[in-house]
């Protein structure tokens, strides 16, 4: 994982004091948002394990783990804005470099569950 300061999720906190301590598994999310910005996060900082084990076991078939760590390292992440955020989806707006220095947005409103007092991803529609 690359060592970073500032945490990705755009909370303005300390990563090791925000959401490193979700992927380390030191705390659990609160809030579907909270789920999805350390996944975001995880992203960012190549977490798969968690990513995957943050995935509903209803859909975790759906995403390999392959493509998982290939678009997490392939991707130069820049950015997150929450667009909105209810109990059980967050709709976002994350942001990458694309070919040719561009910046891409990757738009989604993912639904979330909480089972067995965590939250886990479930699926995502695309904008």
């Amino acid at each position: 994982m690359t060592p970073i300061n500032l945490c990705p999720c755009g909370s303005l906190n300390h990563y090791g004091a925000c959401c490193k301590l979700l992927i380390d598994g030191t705390n659990n999310a609160k809030t579907a948002e909270e789920l999805m910005r350390s996944r975001y996060s995880a992203y960012v900082v190549g977490a798969i394990d968690y990513l995957v084990d943050t995935t509903h076991f209803s859909t975790r078939a759906n995403h390999k783990r392959k493509d998982i760590e290939n678009w997490s390292k392939s991707t130069k992440w820049v950015g997150l804005e929450i667009v909105e955020a209810t109990t059980s989806t967050v709709e976002f707006i994350a942001t990458f470099e694309g070919e040719n220095n561009s910046i891409e947005p990757h738009h989604e409103k993912s639904t979330f569950v909480l089972a067995g007092g965590k939250w886990y991803y479930v699926d995502g529609k695309f904008f």
